[in-house]
């Protein structure tokens, strides 16, 4: 590793597992401070102990749900408490129901927007201004290639993130002339211990191993990204090097989508 986020604070959120967890190690690992966000208090506070242990670094847990009014400003508040100040912010909370679009029902079609776009629109918002009172930081969201490739059954997830994409430029419009970034990685499907979107319960167990086949025959690659290969976009749109790069969607998606 190069220390590329040496002396740096960052946030991730949805932590606890999978992709998340990925990015918090792999920041550790480059020297950052991290707040480990996520559902699960117990999930993020082992995840927080590990990274001390592996890196030598400072890392805390912060629990809540942070589609919740006022959660984003709490987990502010506990990053600003702990470090004094937040570089880098990843937005990868999130999870939703997959399902064809007229099988949705007003609780599935909330979930799904809930856990996706009002978590990321409420962290961003809660974390621009102290970014702005030092004039740096970085802001990352976790997308989803799906909302280019049309991935059956996603309509509805892609509303959602397609809203986390178009943010970002808004975002970037407003504030980047004040050292602040805003960027999207957006992978392929995804192989970890998790689906990053939770199939209903009621729809056969068989329809999400179809969407899963179907999302990885996309992939010119031929196999599915991993958790290391987001963490590495992510990272890299976190260091200084992107300093030049903001309004922008970086698909890792071995080819499934191009240009």
């Amino acid at each position: 590793m190069s220390d590329r986020l040496a002396g740096r604070t960052a946030v991730v959120t949805g932590a606890g597992t999978g992709i998340g967890r990925g990015i918090a190690e792999r920041f550790a690992a480059e020297g950052a401070s991290v707040v480990v966000a996520g559902l699960d208090a117990a999930q993020c506070d082992e995840v927080a102990a590990a990274i001390r242990a592996a890196h030598g670094g400072r890392a805390i847990g912060f629990a809540g749900n942070l589609s919740e009014l006022g959660a984003a400003e709490r987990l502010r508040d506990a990053a600003l408490a702990e470090f004094g100040s937040v570089d880098v912010l990843v937005n990868n909370a999130g999870g939703g129901v997959i399902l064809p679009s007229l099988e949705h029902t007003e609780e599935t079609l909330q979930r799904t927007i809930d856990n996706n776009l009002w978590t990321t629109l409420r962290c961003t918002l809660a974390f621009i201004p102290p970014m702005l009172e030092r004039g740096y930081g970085r802001l990352v969201n976790v997308g989803a290639e799906s909302v280019r490739n049309g991935l059956d059954a996603h309509a509805i997830y892609n509303a959602a993130k397609g809203g986390v994409h178009a943010m970002m430029s808004g975002f970037s419009r407003e504030f980047s002339a004040q050292g602040l970034t805003f960027n999207t990685v957006a992978p392929s499907y995804v192989a970890q211990n998790r689906p990053a979107a939770v199939p209903e319960t009621k729809g056969p167990a068989a329809r999400l191993s179809t969407v899963r086949e179907r999302a990885i025959e996309l992939i010119p690659m031929g196999r599915a990204a991993t958790v290391a290969d987001v963490a590495a976009a992510v990272l890299f749109l976190a260091s200084e090097e992107a300093g030049f790069i903001t309004g922008q969607v970086l698909s890792v998606n071995g080819g499934s989508s191009m240009q």
